[in-house]
């Protein structure tokens, strides 16, 4: 006999509590208002310290609450309005309904926070900043036909909606006239339909864009957007769809500047997309590590060189580490192309048991910046290479305590630690730190 099965019925929607007034006396890193009431948080998006908000519970839980915010009772003094008109919808930026002091503000705290059993908190944090605006070199655009009309922008917030925008205030000058050149071209063209992602890039070559294909493209396509591109000053690179990368031919690499160097990379390849913090992250790592000629140095998640070829112009050898090997093999020509012979790459995966060819190295020193998971796994072998010092990079702060607390286990201290704004306008925090062996 069949099994009969009860038709389901869909969940229903999280019931809303009743708009409260909620005295907002804090914010996360992620901007939102922190809000306590009769022992319990509420986090309500959009709320700022020292505001009076009108907000209605749409998650409630044990340990807190998620709020949304309906009306402002009283503003703070901090409160601006923000530049950008998608600022309410786009997931890209949180931070700019609040003065740029105050963004550094919070994230400043939320950073301590999470630091607080490695740094004493009578020690100040280092901070580094540049420009809040129009600083941002690279950026993923989403495109979507939907309805015959062409969405085209970024994520919503929490959200994989595409939020169609006019133009992004956080992207370099040039790419924002590039950016809307795009828009306007791509409204009633067949390319709109053939494409998953537009990638943007400015560098010191100059300015690039990466069409990611999900079909197939006819010649009369192509050179359309070939004239297009020459017409706009842009590198154009295609990505077709059964390809993982851009094809580029001979001589079309990108490349950018750096500490007297020129850095090599295809344009899909990591870097940082602020090249003035950048800058001044690669020289407070050189003025913190303080690598001289008597130094080996082990340069992990190295990617193209952006720290091991600063690093090899000052220190008596260094040795970089990458997955990828596309990205190694470019760290090795970019060595040689900047005359540094004293500059080794290894292509390994620093999740799995070390490199024979590492373990049988010793070090004075290692700089690591590994993705937002962190480098957990590969921090045993680092100890048992006995460098004096390591500088940790990231991304997130939270894994880099976490680590940071095991090598301090493991007989480290914490020297110094700064935050690095390189995402302004966003809730995303930078972190160098350097641990010296006891």
């Amino acid at each position: 006999m069949r099994r009969r099965h009860p038709t389901r019925r869909p969940p229903s929607p999280p019931s809303l509590g009743p708009i409260q007034l909620f005295e907002i006396d804090g914010l996360t890193h992620d901007a939102k208002g922190v809000a306590r009431q009769q022992g319990k948080v509420t986090f309500i998006s959009g709320a700022l310290p020292g505001e009076t908000v009108e907000a209605q519970v749409s998650k409630a839980g044990r340990r807190f609450d998620e709020a949304s915010l309906k009306q402002i009772v009283r503003q703070s003094p901090h409160r601006i309005t923000p530049a950008c008109p998608h600022f309410s919808q786009c997931g890209g930026c949180s931070f700019q309904h609040l003065v740029q002091e105050k963004q550094l503000e919070a994230k400043y705290d939320w950073l301590k926070g999470q630091v607080r059993k490695l740094v004493d908190s009578d020690d100040a944090l280092s901070v580094l900043a540049d420009q809040p605006m129009a600083y941002r070199r690279r950026a993923r655009l989403s495109v979507q036909v939907k309805k015959q009309k062409v969405l085209f922008g970024f994520r919503g917030k929490s959200s994989s909606d595409i939020v169609p925008i006019d133009r992004c205030l956080v992207l370099t000058t040039p790419l924002q006239a590039v950016f809307e050149s795009l828009k306007t071209s791509l409204i009633d063209d067949d390319l709109a339909k053939k494409l998953g992602h537009i990638e943007l890039l400015e560098d010191s070559k100059g300015l690039a864009v990466t069409f990611r294909l999900t079909h197939a493209l006819d010649d009369r396509l192509k050179a359309q957007w070939e004239a297009w591109a020459q017409q706009q000053q842009v590198a154009l690179y295609w990505q077709p769809p059964e390809m993982k990368r851009a094809l580029i031919g001979d001589g079309a690499r990108r490349f950018y500047q750096l500490d007297g160097l020129t850095l090599h990379y295809h344009p899909q390849d990591f870097i940082q997309v602020n090249a003035p913090m950048n800058e001044k992250m690669v020289a407070q790592a050189m003025d913190w590590l303080a690598p001289s000629e008597q130094d080996t140095v082990l340069d992990l998640f190295c990617g193209v060189g952006n720290f091991s070829l600063p690093l090899a112009k000052r220190a008596k050898q260094v040795v970089g580490v990458e997955l990828q090997e596309e990205m190694v093999v470019a760290a090795r020509e970019n060595a040689l192309a900047n005359h540094l012979d004293n500059a080794r790459f290894v292509a390994a995966d620093l999740t799995k048991p070390v490199h024979q060819e590492l373990a049988n190295m010793s070090f004075t020193k290692v700089l690591l910046d590994p993705p937002r998971a962190g480098a957990f796994e590969f921090l045993e072998a680092i100890i048992n290479m006995h460098p004096k010092q390591i500088l940790y990079v990231s991304c997130n702060a939270s894994t880099l305590a976490r680590d940071a607390e095991y090598l301090v286990t493991k007989g480290y201290r914490v020297l110094r630690t700064g935050l690095m704004d390189m995402f302004p306008q966003t809730s995303h925090v930078e972190t160098m730190m350097l641990l010296q062996k006891k």
